[in-house]
């Protein structure tokens, strides 16, 4: 489905920028030859996106992407009519040059998306509220993140536990919004992608050094595989996951971010794993999830039940279903459960 699009992105996106520098050339011209190949692979992923929500057939996944570009474009101090334009532009682009039977549900997509764009904040609330459990320490901890100061972060996660607080509340209650914080200031552009890159390795650090209290529960004659999809490279969450899973009881063997499906399928054999949890932040990866959950059916592993969780999972209250899983959780906390509920 929707084949044209994916096939004519490239040539898209050429037309769409064509028409953004005809439109605005005072925005685009000062960006030069280098800004010109952002711009068209800016708008290849909005295609992307575009065209997972079509094959999702749920508009809330083009339309929550458009919401998180407005707030990225407002920190990177673009004027308000740019993303307006780039979609007028898309418009014209896709009724321009695809089939007038593929343009159709996509201009339907692009419109609902446009129409939602008005209430969307030009920044999005902050992750870490001052009226959560351990409040305090999230708050401590993503300070010492954001002035790479790594050893304290570690510290007082590990003062913490030590303490009695249990680990399960470090995760939902630290490790979570903090992180999530993290993407947002980096969204919002008051960090950079190389403190957003230390902030989540100073994260997955104090993460390994908790692997001690992981095991102290009571062992369970269930084995998964936690994996993140081919070109996925949000891998905490993931890890959260395969973690909360040890916490359970379970023997879990995380494989981290950008596994080769062909990997994923061969460990999930190896292991006559019970579960195969499989994690996708960013919603162009969705299809890569679809397409792994039908191999694996393929193959025979008929006993491996399917856990599916991430972004745009949370966005679609069916979209597990669609990919083909037997299950969803909206996050680590409830992915224990789940994966007891549908074995």
């Amino acid at each position: 489905m929707f084949a044209p699009l994916r096939q004519m992105q490239n040539a898209l996106a050429e037309r769409i920028v064509d028409l953004q520098y005809a439109r605005q050339p005072q925005v685009w011209k000062p960006y030069g030859s280098t800004g010109r190949e952002k711009s068209v692979r800016d708008a290849g992923y909005h295609l992307t996106y575009l065209a997972e929500a079509l094959e999702a057939d749920d508009p809330a996944l083009f339309s929550e992407y458009l919401a998180w570009v407005k707030a990225l474009f407002a920190g990177l101090n673009f004027p308000p009519d740019v993303l307006p334009t780039t979609l007028e532009c898309t418009r014209q682009a896709l009724s321009e040059m695809l089939p007038p039977e593929e343009a159709a549900p996509a201009l339907t997509f692009l419109d609902l998306g446009q129409q939602a764009l008005g209430s969307a904040p030009d920044a999005p609330p902050p992750f870490v509220s001052l009226d959560a459990p351990l409040a305090g320490l999230a708050q401590d901890y993503l300070e010492a993140l954001l002035r790479a100061d790594r050893r304290a972060a570690a510290q007082m996660v590990l003062r913490a536990v030590e303490n009695g607080t249990p680990l399960r509340d470090i995760y939902l209650y630290v490790f979570q919004p903090v992180q999530r914080e993290i993407g947002r200031l980096w969204q919002t552009n008051q960090i950079s992608v190389a403190q957003e890159h230390f902030c989540s390795a100073a994260t997955q650090m104090v993460m390994s050094q908790l692997y001690p209290y992981l095991f102290s529960g009571e062992r369970k004659d269930r084995r998964a595989v936690v994996a993140c999809v081919g070109g996925e490279l949000h891998e905490i969450g993931a890890r959260m996951v395969a973690d909360f899973l040890e916490m359970d009881g379970w023997d879990s063997a995380f494989l981290g971010a950008n596994t080769p499906p062909e990997d994923i399928l061969r460990m999930t054999a190896e292991r006559r794993a019970d579960l195969l949890a499989i994690s996708a932040t960013m919603t162009f990866h969705v299809s890569r999830v679809r397409d792994l959950i039908a191999a694996l059916r393929a193959s025979g592993s008929g006993r491996t039940r399917v856990l599916v969780g991430g972004y745009p999972f949370n966005l679609s209250p069916d979209l597990w279903r669609k990919v083909g899983a037997d299950g969803y959780a909206p996050d680590a906390a409830l992915a224990a459960a789940e994966a007891e509920r549908i074995l």
